[in-house]
């Protein structure tokens, strides 16, 4: 398995596999609202790039991948989706948020993309929100940043 983790000026890529399903047939409880996409790296506008010690590919554009091998796999209380518990085998890392010399990524230098409540951050202000967000940030917060909305209905 691979995590690519994203920054925050990819939050629109990540918001275009919003509603994306790659199984078929499309799970009944998701037929209304997502779409089947044998291509999500197209449709996202991302790129795939090979690993070395899994077979699923990374996603190039994200300055930090982890190639991993799943110990223990589970379903929730409700069985509605997985836990999954892995093993880290391999970090690859963008060199601009390395610590020069080291094997250790800079926190001053990486900002992970962060999903909170269907919102997208950085560390820092908003960026924008999902189209599942029923709280648009501008309702009850003094606005800092613009915030814009990514997808059909922006």
């Amino acid at each position: 398995m691979v995590v690519s983790l994203p920054a925050p000026a990819q939050w629109p890529a990540v918001e275009r596999l919003a509603r994306l399903t790659g199984r078929t047939p499309i799970p009944r409880h998701k037929r209304a609202t997502f779409r089947f996409e044998p291509d999500k790296f197209a449709a996202a506008g991302l790129r795939p790039e090979p690993s070395e010690l899994v077979r699923p590919p990374r996603v190039a554009e994200c300055p930090i991948q982890l190639e991993a091998r799943a110990v223990q796999v589970r379903t929730d209380a409700t069985g509605a989706f997985l836990i999954v518990e892995a093993h880290v085998l391999k970090v690859h890392a963008d060199p601009a948020i390395v610590i020069p010399g080291s094997q250790h990524v800079d926190p001053g230098a990486w900002s992970p993309l962060i999903y909170n409540f269907r919102h997208y951050y950085g560390l820092g202000p908003e960026l924008g929100h999902s189209f599942r967000s029923q709280t648009p940030r501008h309702s009850f917060w003094p606005a800092r940043t613009p915030v814009t909305r990514c997808g059909p209905n922006p």
